[in-house]
């Protein structure tokens, strides 16, 4: 496997777990067509189901952890 996609990977998936274990805590209510999320300024403790600002979280650091591991994976490919 190319070095460049093993960096990719890995930084896909270690930005993916700091992204879960960083989330904020949050709260959704729904009540009909109306919908609120409240969330808090401390790190989410508990396994309740995750909100769409949770997943919005996850997924910005998934994306930085890949961006940084392909640049990881170019930098390293060109020293070679």
């Amino acid at each position: 496997m190319n070095g460049k996609v093993i960096f990719l990977l890995g930084g896909l998936i270690i930005g993916a777990l700091v992204g879960y274990v960083t989330r904020p805590e949050s709260a959704e209510i729904t009540l009909g067509p109306l919908s609120i999320e409240v969330q808090g300024d401390r790190a989410a403790r508990g396994d309740g189901p995750l909100t769409s600002g949770q997943w919005q979280h996850m997924a910005i650091f998934t994306a930085i952890g890949g961006i940084i591991g392909l640049g990881a994976g170019l930098a390293t490919g060109r020293r070679a």
